[in-house]
């Protein structure tokens, strides 16, 4: 079992209050508005996304946005939550091996999917001990289900080649599976909000664009202090989707006044 590193940190600690917090995220002026049912016959044609991971009471609403969309959409049987590694502890590309314990309970991981990975990728537990970008993600899921597995893949390496190796290895070992992969990142950190929407929105762009090359030109050239590029371009490479849609963007000066700013966006990729 892997348990919480920042339960009552990143959100709150206890149950009913978790639920609370996460209600209020969909309900915040600056989220979705309102909290869907988990669709039973969605479409399913949301194959990724990329989630932001701060604390919920910075960027909880703008996630908020794009779960509402994949609940409304139908929850696939695995979500692959790919995120960055904070820390640098462990392989430059760690797979989890056990399963995630949140204040909601237990997500189990999807180990016929470890099976097809573990070949290719380090399997790392250390890499996934302390870090946080996975494992914010994880309520929000299991505020609509504790039925779907998961398959956590933190990346402390995220140059362009190997953002493309991994991608090439998810969407292998995906193919012909029911996944929403999960790309965790926030924007740009700890700049003022004009220069973060600025720098933000050229990255988005090229993510809208489906072009993971895109999105690490545009982070190296304008120094986008973008903490998951890597994940967001192994989604890009490995879903493979035919259209992306930006449902919200936002900064943490939006939820309290604040001189520097962490950009946050939620985007979903679509077949």
């Amino acid at each position: 079992m892997r348990y919480p590193a920042v339960a009552g940190k990143f959100y709150a600690g206890k149950e009913r209050e978790l639920r609370e917090e996460i209600r209020k995220c969909f309900l915040s002026p600056l989220g979705p508005g309102s909290i869907p049912e988990l669709s039973r016959n969605g479409e399913r044609k949301i194959i990724g996304a990329v989630v932001p991971h701060a604390g919920y009471v910075y960027s909880g609403p703008i996630a908020a946005h794009a779960y509402a969309a994949i609940a409304r959409d139908g929850f696939p049987k695995t979500f692959v939550i790919v995120g960055p590694n904070h820390h640098a502890i462990g392989s430059a590309v760690a797979v989890a091996s056990e399963d995630f314990e949140t204040p909601l309970g237990v997500c189990k991981l999807d180990r016929d999917l470890l099976k097809k990975l573990e070949r290719k990728m380090s399997v790392d537990p250390i890499a996934h001990q302390y870090e946080h970008s996975i494992e914010v993600q994880l309520p929000f899921i299991q505020y609509f289900s504790n039925d779907v597995k998961i398959l956590p893949i933190c990346m402390a390496l995220q140059d362009y080649d190997t953002a493309m190796e991994t991608a090439e290895q998810l969407k292998e070992a995906i193919e012909g599976l029911d996944v929403v992969i999960i790309a965790s990142s926030d924007f740009s950190h700890y700049v003022p909000a004009h220069e973060a929407k600025a720098k933000d929105m050229e990255v988005i762009n090229q993510i809208l664009a489906l072009n993971p090359r895109g999105v690490y030109d545009v982070v190296i050239r304008k120094d986008v202090s973008m903490c998951g590029y890597g994940p967001v371009m192994v989604m890009l490479g490995s879903a493979r989707g035919k259209e992306a849609r930006l449902l919200k963007y936002g900064t943490s000066g939006d939820v309290y006044p604040m001189r520097e700013v962490v950009g946050y966006g939620a985007i979903v990729v679509t077949k």
